[in-house]
C-alpha cells in the first residue's frame, strides 16, 4: 500500500510518499481501508516534536479518517461496514490515516450519521470531541450563557460554534475575515468580531451584556489571550485549546484575581475510551437538534498532502481533507 512516511520528527518537509507493507491486525483490531483522512494542527506539532507522542519511525501521521472495514477481529463489526476513527493512539503512538490502510482498535471505530458525506465524516471526530470537552469541562453553564470562541473559522472553532448554539448558549465568534464571519453567523454565532479591530472588546462587551462572557474557548493564544481575559465575567472560565499565535507575552496573573477567573487546558487524550464514546454520542445528539453538519473547507488528492498542509496553515474555513481512495 501507499503511505506518507515521516522519517524523523523534524518538520513536515520530511514527509515522503512510499510503498509499505499492508498492516496486519492484532487481536481486537480491524483493518480500515481509508477513503478520506483529515488534517489537524496536532499532526504538524507532532512532526515538529512539539507533541507528547513518541512514535516509532518512520511514522504515518493522521488522527482522523473514515473508510471501509476490510478485516475485523470482532463479530459485531462486519467487513464492508463504513466507520470513522474516534480519538485514540492512531496517528500518535501508532500509524495513522495518511495511508491507504490502517489498523485501528475496534473500540476506536464509530458510526456516523448516514446523511453525512464521507469527507464530512472523515474530519468530524477530533474537532467535535475537542469542542465538546471545551464546552463541558467546567460543568454546566447557566441557561443562556455567553460563550466566546477565538479562531472560530478553524475546525475546532466551527465545531464550538455549532455545539454551543445547539446547547442554547449565546455564541460570540472572532474572525478576521468578513466572509468567514458571515458564514459563522449562519452556523449559529449570535455576533462576530474582528480581533484586528482595536474596538472589538468594547463591541463584544456590549453584545455579551452586563454579565460579560461566561466561557471563552481559545484556539489562538499569543497576545490575543489577555484581550479575551479582559472581557470575561465574574467567575468566568477559559478553555485553552490551541496556540496558533504562539506563547502569551507578558501575562499578568493579577488579571485573574478579582473576577475569580479560571483557566484550563483541553486534552481530548485525557478521555477514556468509554468517555470518548459517550462524548461522541452527546455530540451527535446535539447536532441533530439543529441539523448542523461538519464543515469541509477543501479536499486534496492523496498525492498532495504537502499542499493540504499548506492550506491548513492559511487558515481554512472548516476541515482540510485528504482523498485517499
Amino acid at each position: 500500500m501507499r503511505a506518507w512516511l515521516l522519517d524523523e520528527l523534524a518538520g513536515l518537509e520530511r514527509l515522503r510518499l512510499a510503498e509499505v507493507p499492508d498492516p496486519v491486525p492484532q487481536a481486537a483490531e480491524a483493518v480500515l481501508e481509508i477513503h478520506f483522512a483529515a488534517l489537524n494542527p496536532a499532526d504538524r506539532y507532532l512532526a515538529e516534536r512539539q507533541y507528547p507522542a513518541k512514535p516509532s519511525l518512520p511514522h504515518i501521521l493522521g488522527r482522523d479518517g473514515m473508510g471501509v472495514v476490510r478485516q475485523s477481529g470482532s463479530g459485531d463489526l462486519k467487513v464492508g461496514e463504513r466507520r470513522a476513527v474516534l480519538r485514540g493512539d492512531v496517528g500518535g503512538e501508532r500509524p495513522g490515516t495518511f495511508a491507504e490502510k490502517v489498523t485501528v482498535p475496534i473500540n476506536s471505530l464509530v458510526e456516523y450519521p448516514l446523511e453525512w458525506t464521507e469527507p464530512e465524516a472523515a474530519g468530524a471526530s477530533l474537532v467535535y470531541l475537542t469542542a465538546y470537552q471545551a464546552l463541558t469541562m467546567w460543568g454546566p453553564l447557566p441557561a443562556g450563557a455567553v460563550v466566546l470562541v477565538t479562531g472560530a473559522s478553524g475546525g475546532v472553532g466551527v465545531a464550538s460554534v455549532q455545539l454551543g448554539a445547539a446547547m442554547g448558549y449565546k455564541v460570540l465568534a472572532l474572525s478576521r475575515s468578513p466572509e468567514k464571519s458571515r458564514r459563522l453567523v449562519q452556523l449559529g454565532a449570535a455576533a462576530t468580531f474582528n480581533p484586528a479591530d482595536a474596538q472589538w472588546r468594547t463591541a463584544a462587551k456590549a453584545a455579551a451584556g452586563p454579565g460579560r462572557v461566561d466561557l471563552a474557548i481559545d484556539n489562538i493564544g499569543g497576545k490575543l489571550l489577555p484581550e479575551v481575559i479582559e472581557i470575561m465575567g465574574e467567575s468566568g472560565k477559559v478553555s485553552l485549546v490551541g496556540r496558533l499565535a504562539g506563547p502569551v507575552p507578558n501575562f499578568n496573573t493579577a488579571t485573574l484575581f478579582f473576577r475569580r477567573l479560571r483557566m484550563g487546558g483541553v486534552a481530548v487524550g485525557a478521555y477514556t475510551n468509554a468517555e470518548a464514546h459517550d462524548a461522541w454520542s452527546q455530540v451527535l445528539k446535539l447536532l441533530s437538534v439543529t441539523g448542523a453538519r461538519p464543515l469541509v473547507d477543501s479536499v486534496f488528492p492523496f498525492e498532495q498532502l504537502p499542499q493540504a498542509f499548506a492550506r491548513l496553515a492559511e487558515g481554512p474555513m472548516g476541515k482540510v481533507v485528504l482523498q485517499v481512495k
